[in-house]
């Protein structure tokens, strides 16, 4: 079955069809800023070969506690899809905007929502549960739910293929490290703890995205500079991470700058990297020991700088690298020194051969 991927990030729309064999026949990118769709343009682009598709997967960022795997779209799930915006207001409408615009000129398609927090659902109460008080938790869903998870779903699918075993009792860390980036622990299969919380903020330092930080201390700001809570969001979104740090999100002009002495650089890169660390070792902490170590994600994929930083600092757990490989690894490659205990892999992110085969087993094609 060719299935069309709807793929709604920050400020474009990426489509991709895929045959009943997970080949690639077409693939677009549009520039949808604000999840404004322009209609013609997207017209233009599902007149080519994408429009022969025979069903639709969106990835829809929250699936709240309804949603704990793909489903088919109808009416009342779109429903229940609108009113969990308010738990993902700058994600869900990116996600509805695009399900909206493409189901305008492919009505008669089947469609299927597949959720990033859906892989997480396994997340053992212990992890899930945050220390607040229960009528809170109780009224308000309050609870770690998770992100990437059609990113880190991928990684546990692709990861022991690789390594020539079926998955089973294999103890993976999964690093999906781009513009957003949350570790996963992954065991048998499935997730078992993950850094990204009640919404994408809470875990590693990101491109823009400041991570977790001491909610005393934006009390503190909210009392003291009388911020409004849409300046404290947005400041939080939109202007912290590595861009508050030393005034790029950009990983490769972050790295050129350090290489250079640039001491503000040094000081985002450093600070990224003991947040990853620590993140990691909290990941093997949860799984009780690590086989297997996965970068993923624009970042992991593509810096070697980083991928050989963090694991210098992880020598403790077993992790080293062969740093010819590390240089030369392009895609789905082991990085790891043949001495090393635990295995090291780059894998790149899918999250559309992952979208398709949630599509096919929804649809029972």
């Amino acid at each position: 079955m060719r299935v069309l991927v709807v793929n709604a990030g920050s400020s474009s729309l990426k489509l991709r069809l895929l045959d009943g064999e997970d080949a690639i026949l077409a693939e677009d990118e549009l520039q949808a800023p604000r999840a404004q769709i322009d209609d013609a343009t997207l017209k233009q682009a599902l007149d080519s070969p994408l429009g022969d598709a025979q069903a639709i997967g969106y990835r829809i960022v929250h699936g709240g506690e309804r949603f704990i795997s793909a489903v088919r779209i109808d009416a009342k799930v779109e429903t229940a899809l609108r009113e969990l915006t308010d738990l993902a207001p700058l994600h869900q409408p990116k996600s509805l905007a695009a399900l909206d615009a493409v189901t305008a000129l492919l009505p008669e398609l089947p469609a299927v929502a597949c959720f990033d927090t859906a892989f997480h659902a396994t997340l053992p109460q212990v992890a899930a549960t945050y220390a607040l008080p229960a009528e809170w938790r109780e009224r308000w869903d309050l609870r770690r739910y998770g992100f990437h998870g059609l990113s880190h779903a991928w990684v546990a699918r692709r990861a022991p293929e690789l390594l020539g075993g079926t998955g089973r009792d294999l103890r993976i860390v999964s690093c999906h490290l781009g513009a957003g980036a949350s570790l996963c622990a992954i065991r048998d299969g499935t997730s078992l703890d993950t850094t990204m919380g009640f919404t994408p903020l809470e875990g590693l330092v990101m491109a823009t995205r400041s991570g977790s930080v001491d909610p005393g201390m934006l009390l503190w700001l909210l009392e003291r500079e009388q911020l409004s809570a849409q300046e404290l969001a947005d400041a939080l979104e939109h202007r912290s991470g590595l861009l508050g740090l030393c005034g790029t999100a950009d990983m490769r002009e972050l790295l050129t700058r350090a290489a250079a002495d640039d001491r503000h650089a040094q000081l985002a890169l450093e600070v990224y990297l003991h947040r990853l660390r620590a993140g990691i070792a909290a990941m093997t902490a949860a799984l009780g020991g690590i086989d297997a170590l996965v970068f993923t994600g624009g970042v992991g994929e593509r810096s070697p700088e980083v991928r050989s930083h963090t694991a210098a600092g992880l020598a403790f757990l077993g992790v080293s690298l062969d740093e010819a490989r590390n240089r030369h690894a392009t895609t789905d490659a082991e990085i790891g020194a043949e001495e090393a205990p635990v295995s090291t892999l780059v894998l790149t992110a899918r999250e559309d051969l992952e979208i398709a085969r949630q599509v096919r087993a929804v649809l029972g094609r």
